[in-house]
């Protein structure tokens, strides 16, 4: 039923299931806003992919608590307007405008009709605004904030309104979206790296240029694609989500009227998409230092709210498992390279997969599983990363998204206005008019 009527999510309520999902008026209402304070800046920390197993395997990996743990405020539902799972341009949608849309849409209705973004709201007030990822910066979550697309595979047209948008400080991976393109499927081309320095943004391509960028405009474009998974990263000159963090902050702290800054770990979820337990733990413990940066800044601050959610789940990873009652995340502390880069490291007739394998994980594989390894041929890394997260006691149900739930937490004044099982429409809805933006 939900498919049936996803366009009557911006006008009607939905009954699914026998529940009643709130639309976006409906949201408005119930919402108590206690606006009395001051908020002056605006952080949302997005763990793409991020859910209640993630955390809690998470916390047995590290060993103890986790930054965000003591922040947790209740939880989110992610469902999109057409479907119970929804993917990161919809629920990355939601999050940024308060509206619900269809799976693969950019901040426009089910209908094509453009949503007014939390960051372009924050731009009306004065605020400056800065992205970070480490996928693409033009990818789904960072692109719901600055551009309105019926397709998020439209890349190098989001690059266009990015620049369009005149974001303070975009940090990601994605140079390649910003090379010469074809504009609209036209034969027109635009050179967006120069177009950008010309508006004066600094040109960062790795951690060194990061540092000594100068200005408060500042445009990182750290790979051709996205950025290395935080295992592989010191092969590359790329800066950690932290380092990236810090310098936005650094960057947007300096405007007298406050800022609003997204940034997503992105890369959790593609760990979550490859089985890969290890990528996924990593990926959540550079998620984790970003998020620790921001607690400083806003703990001296005091009138920052930061607010942080997954925008769905993504694998459906399990606790334990294999029937087993127990967990073993210690296993994952070994592994200090993805699945897919050790299948890299593989020779042509596949002779040294034990020898590779044993080098990064200290795992000594089996003769059967070597075998599973070659029979798997271009899905190689996935059964690799599998057979280590077997045992690890990491269970997968899916390649793709689920529909669960998601952990909300929430930091600073007026934190407690995120309290209870939101939806992921009331997000924006409750950090806009704090600071004096209202979505409607």
């Amino acid at each position: 039923m939900l498919k049936k009527v996803a366009a009557a999510l911006l006008g009607t309520s939905l009954l699914f299931g026998g529940i009643t999902m709130t639309n976006s008026k409906e949201t408005d209402a119930k919402v108590n806003y206690d606006l009395k304070g001051k908020v002056k800046n605006i952080i949302f920390m997005v763990p793409d992919g991020f859910s209640a197993s993630y955390a809690t395997n998470y916390r047995w990996y590290k060993g103890q608590e986790a930054a965000w743990d003591s922040m947790l405020v209740g939880m989110m539902r992610t469902y999109s307007a057409n479907s119970e799972v929804t993917d990161s341009a919809a629920a990355g949608t939601a999050m940024a405008t308060g509206y619900k849309t269809n799976n693969g849409v950019i901040s426009m209705t089910p209908d094509g009709k453009s949503l007014k973004t939390l960051l372009e709201g924050a731009q009306e007030v004065g605020k400056a605004t800065g992205l970070v990822a480490t996928s693409t910066i033009t990818h789904a979550t960072p692109a719901v904030f600055s551009s309105h697309v019926a397709s998020r595979a439209s890349e190098a047209d989001i690059a266009i309104q990015m620049l369009d948008h005149n974001v303070d400080v975009m940090l990601g991976g994605g140079k390649n979206n910003f090379i010469t393109k074809a504009q609209g499927g036209k034969q027109e081309t635009r050179d967006l790296l120069a177009e950008a320095k010309r508006a004066g943004y600094t040109i960062a391509e790795d951690a060194n240029s990061l540092k000594e960028a100068k200005g408060e405009k500042v445009l990182g474009l750290f790979a051709p694609e996205g950025m290395a998974p935080e295992l592989d990263r010191d092969e590359t000159g790329q800066p950690s989500l932290a380092d990236m963090t810090k310098t936005a902050l650094n960057k947007l702290k300096k405007d007298k009227d406050g800022f609003f800054l997204m940034v997503e770990g992105s890369q959790i979820d593609w760990a979550g998409h490859a089985h890969d337990a290890a990528w996924a733990m990593k990926d959540a413990e550079a998620f984790e230092q970003a998020v620790k940066e921001v607690i400083r800044f806003a703990e001296k601050d005091g009138q920052t709210v930061v607010v942080v959610a997954g925008d769905h789940d993504t694998g459906g990873m399990s606790v334990g498992g294999y029937g087993q009652y127990d967990a073993k995340l210690e296993v994952l502390r070994n592994v200090t390279a993805t699945g897919d880069f050790m299948v890299k490291q593989f020779n042509l007739d596949k002779t040294n997969i034990k020898e590779i394998v044993k080098t990064y994980t200290q795992i000594d594989l089996s003769d059967q599983e070597v075998e599973k390894i070659k029979a798997a041929g271009s899905k190689a890394s996935i059964v690799l990363n599998e057979i280590i997260s077997e045992k690890a006691l990491v269970g997968w149900t899916s390649t793709q998204h689920t529909g669960v739930d998601v952990p909300l937490y929430a930091f600073g004044p007026k934190s407690d206005l995120f309290r209870g099982l939101k939806e992921n429409i009331e997000l924006p809805i409750i950090m806009g008019r704090l600071i004096g933006v209202n979505l409607r």
